[in-house]
């Protein structure tokens, strides 16, 4: 798979944040593997390796927050979702990554900027859920499937709503859970995955409940208000490394 030590120490390391953003944090940290894989191993590699072990992931997020999620905004979201995919399996060899990264980095920049603009005023609380989710949905789908970098568009949409912290994580959960099984078959289609992938996915694959369970420990520590101020800062801050992967030479 052409890893050495040091990237199987950061591989290791990526897919524990992962996890622990998945779930505890609401993918505030989420679609960091694929580019730190990136660094030893080709990206269309480091997809293929890493979605088995999401999908893992989401059915230990699945156990863990059922019941909490936000049906009616995955009604929304997981439609436009679907879209996104499609979308990106066709684009996968056409669009480079740098167009899709400085495109997702924009937004997330800008829609942090707008939240510390406003000082916490919530525009959008309590508002239902409508076409947003569906343009959010398929963004997320979009890069998901070219990244595994879904995150960004949905934290937009997500931080909008202003959810309680636990409908926030585990509508996060369910929605992610449904989109990387809904990547799988587009995958295969389009022959990602090989005896090399697998085998790495399958080394990796203990880290996942540890991930899982590191984050739920760390939601249980953390308040509401801390919580979506760290949110709105990893939405900024995986926007800037976006831009930064988009725009460097």
């Amino acid at each position: 798979m052409g890893f050495d030590t040091a990237g199987w120490l950061v591989a290791a390391i990526a897919i524990l944040l992962t996890g622990i953003s998945k779930s505890g944090l609401g993918g505030a940290l989420g679609g960091l593997a694929v580019p730190f894989m990136s660094l030893w191993i080709s990206p269309r590699d480091a997809v293929a390796v890493v979605l088995p072990i999401l999908i893992a992931m989401d059915l230990f997020g699945i156990r863990a927050w059922r019941g909490q999620a936000s049906w009616p905004d995955l009604r929304r979201l997981i439609p436009g979702a679907l879209i996104g995919i499609a979308l990106g399996t066709f684009a996968f060899g056409l669009l480079s990554d740098r167009v899709v990264k400085g495109v997702v980095g924009f937004i997330a920049v800008a829609f942090t900027l707008d939240r510390v603009l406003r000082r916490g005023r919530r525009a959008h609380d309590g508002a239902p859920p409508g076409a947003g989710a569906w343009i959010w949905g398929a963004a997320s789908g979009f890069t998901s499937t070219l990244s595994h970098a879904g995150g960004p568009p949905l934290l937009v949409y997500l931080l909008g709503r202003e959810m309680p912290r636990r409908v926030f994580v585990a509508t996060s959960v369910f929605f992610f859970a449904a989109i990387n099984a809904a990547k799988l078959p587009f995958y295969l289609g389009l022959g990602l995955f090989t005896r090399d992938t697998l085998i790495a996915s399958a080394i990796l694959l203990p880290l996942v409940p540890l991930g899982v369970w590191m984050g739920m420990r760390l939601l249980a520590r953390i308040p509401e208000r801390p919580f979506y101020l760290f949110a709105t800062a990893m939405l900024g801050v995986s926007g800037l490394k976006l831009l930064w992967d988009a725009l460097a030479p």
